[in-house]
């Protein structure tokens, strides 16, 4: 797992319930890798459930949306909580750094392309994943590079989120004005080219480092 300045900075990692959740995990069996594979289960209900609200009756369109929103929150807590007890909890593994950062790629791309194919555009949704695999991608690159890890947005990972999770609610009273899944388009389109601008944020950042030394 990533420490000091290769670690994603996080002010709910500060927080007091946090803190105290962590402790539970940490005293109980469950390791930081199951934590971080648990997310890739939450990231497949989320992105499922927007893929079935397309299609889904207003009522159950409420039900999916809401569980997609309370389920990319989940994989977000599932992400805080496997560093904080492979780190505060001292239950760090030699395949850590795999199961840090794979599970995060794979829910990633859950959730989008589930957005993509519940709106009708799953070009869309495929494009928001492959960008988003690249933002890390390039954070990585940086890091191999012996640079410090760029964790910079506009579109990291918990401002995919935070887009995402809004969407979902505001998608909610769409049925009052007969729309169509307007809301989460817009908000695919605004993870595909945040993170595409992000991508090559941190990619000048790389270059600029490299020149620098």
């Amino acid at each position: 797992m990533a420490q000091g300045s290769d670690r994603r900075p996080l002010a709910s990692r500060d927080t007091g319930w946090a803190r105290a959740v962590a402790r539970r995990l940490s005293a109980s069996g469950i390791t930081p890798n199951q934590i971080s594979m648990a997310s890739m289960a939450m990231a497949a209900v989320a992105g499922a459930a927007f893929w079935l609200a397309g299609t889904a009756a207003p009522g159950s369109r409420a039900a999916l949306l809401l569980a997609a929103a309370l389920f990319c929150q989940l994989r977000l807590l599932c992400n805080l909580f496997d560093g904080m007890v492979a780190i505060e909890g001292g239950k760090q593994a030699a395949d850590g750094p795999f199961w840090n950062e794979f599970p995060d790629r794979i829910a990633d791309i859950l959730i989008l392309a589930g957005v993509g194919y519940g709106i009708g555009a799953p070009a869309l949704g495929w494009a928001a994943a492959a960008f988003a695999v690249l933002t890390a991608y390039t954070r990585e690159l940086g890091r191999n590079c012996g640079l410090p890890a760029d964790f910079s947005g506009p579109m990291a990972k918990q401002h995919r989120m935070a887009t995402i999770t809004a969407a979902a609610l505001l998608s909610l009273p769409e049925p009052l004005w007969r729309g169509q899944n307007e809301v989460l388009a817009v908000a695919l389109w605004l993870v595909a080219l945040g993170t595409a601008v992000t991508a090559l944020r941190r990619a000048a950042t790389i270059v600029r480092g490299l020149r620098g030394r």
